[in-house]
């Protein structure tokens, strides 16, 4: 093992450090409630190394044909492209429509704290949908539910540009977010079929590139929509989107779960493998953990737009080159995960790093909100928001690779919960951000501090990073 890559000490899904697989025939047992072992499904595994791809050339896996080969990892720019893209469906239906917010609120006759509700009811779409969804993946293969889903994904997109009501718009977001979450559960999956160790981290990173390009540029095309248009044109501009991303991902995906790896059981064998993926201690507070950090972050995707704009006073084009700054934050963190952190430190502790950096930015957010320094006005406000936001570069895909080392034959079902616990706990911690109202921001930001401390909560007490792989088999 070369040095940089020293000392990671990752846990793998058979309790093996992560990048020396074990032999060919190795099975996983059933997990039990408390052990730390893997919840995955019994079978044999193709062994992979840490540093990258099996040397040599790969056939390159046609869109209709096969699945590909776990060792062609090198799939072509345009498949990390469209795997990019749906890892972006979540954050371009949230972003591109947030800076239109205040003008559904006048278009539609209705209150702010209604108009938020169309984004918790997309966020509780994508979050149950992947609960469906991925399961669905693991017996059917990737391509058939994926593209099931973005076609439902366009066609509820289109039908929101016509909700006539809040009512309905609310309803029509619920479908979208329903059919979207097709997108990000399987390009997760798809990952985890492909990749291993230090190089399904580093591809996580990868992808945050891509797909975090979307709240940066989405809330600035957003702002320029309406400046043409009115908030019906967001959801014009985001049908098109749909539409696109649906013929790439037809035309470019391969399928990736080949039949032998498919699960036959129905919906039992399904229920079955997230059972126990639950029961296992330590992917449990890895997939918690990441879900109350995202939480913290959809509260300030949620409140932002009133707070920045209706308590600071900012204009749309502001809120929307603001929000942009966090985004290139989320990527530059994302990136030196990737290319620099990864393979050099251990995973854990770098999640480590990045929880605690957000602890001290939701405090000092807490400070700035409450009059503790003053009236400060909006820069300090936006750096430490910065400085939060940023944090998740490193904590959301060090959560997954953590998580999902530990299910190697459940990929499907194994990030449908990973996605479904973030995007269910946004949504449901979110409103209470706007629970005082429109004139005060301290509401967002103990929301904030409550995500981050029950984050922090869950990794250590199930965690529990401190533990040798060997310690927890011995436990």
């Amino acid at each position: 093992m070369r040095g940089r890559d020293q000392g990671t000490g990752e846990r793998s899904a058979e309790g093996h450090i992560a990048g020396v697989p074990p032999g060919p025939a190795a099975t996983t047992g059933a997990p039990g409630p408390d052990t730390g072992d893997p919840a995955a499904v019994p079978g044999p595994r193709t062994p992979v190394a840490e540093t990258g791809p099996a040397a040599g050339p790969e056939p390159a896996p046609t869109a209709g044909g096969g699945a590909a080969p776990k060792a062609a990892r090198r799939t072509g720019l345009l498949v990390t492209f469209v795997l990019g893209g749906l890892s972006a469906v979540p954050p371009l239906s949230m972003d591109l429509y947030l800076p239109s917010l205040p003008e559904v609120t006048d278009s539609l006759h209705t209150s702010a704290a209604t108009v938020q509700l169309t984004l918790t009811a997309c966020l509780a779409g994508l979050a149950l949908g992947q609960l469906v969804i991925g399961p669905l993946s693991d017996r059917w293969g990737r391509r058939r539910p994926l593209l099931t889903g973005l076609v439902l994904y366009v066609l509820a997109t289109a039908a929101c540009a016509l909700a006539p009501t809040a009512g309905s718009l609310t309803v029509f977001r619920l479908i979208q977010g329903l059919a979207g979450s097709a997108g990000v559960v399987i390009a997760r999956a798809v990952v985890r079929d492909l990749y291993d160790g230090m190089d399904m981290a580093r591809f996580f990173s990868t992808l945050m590139l891509i797909s975090g390009a979307a709240p940066i540029v989405a809330p600035l095309v957003g702002s320029q929509v309406l400046r043409l248009t009115d908030w019906r044109g967001v959801f014009v501009l985001l049908t098109a989107v749909g539409l696109g991303l649906t013929l790439l991902a037809w035309r470019a995906l391969p399928e990736t779960l080949p039949p032998e790896r498919r699960h036959s059981g129905g919906v039992g064998q399904s229920l079955r493998a997230i059972r126990g993926l639950l029961a296992d201690r330590v992917f449990t507070g890895y997939m918690i953990c990441g879900g109350f950090a995202f939480g913290a972050v959809f509260t300030y995707i949620s409140a932002s737009p009133f707070v920045i704009q209706e308590i600071y006073g900012a204009s749309a084009q502001t809120f929307s080159l603001l929000f942009g700054l966090n985004a290139v934050g989320l990527i530059g963190m994302g990136q030196v995960n990737g290319k620099i952190l990864v393979g050099r430190v251990s995973l854990d502790k770098v999640l480590a790093c990045g929880l605690g950096v957000s602890l001290l930015a939701t405090l000092a957010l807490i400070a700035l909100v409450s009059g503790a320094f003053g009236d400060t006005g909006l820069v300090p406000f936006v750096l430490a928001l910065f400085v939060m936001v940023s944090a998740m570069g490193v904590t959301s895909p060090n959560t997954n690779a953590l998580a999902l080392l530990r299910t190697p034959h459940s990929a499907g079902s194994a990030s449908a919960l990973l996605g479904t616990s973030a995007f269910l706990f946004g949504s449901l911690l979110s409103p209470l951000a706007g629970v005082a109202g429109e004139d005060t921001a301290l509401p967002m930001t103990l929301v904030q501090l409550g995500c981050v401390l029950a984050a922090i909560g869950s990794y250590l007490g199930l965690c529990r990073p401190w533990r040798s792989p060997r310690q927890e088999v011995a436990r």
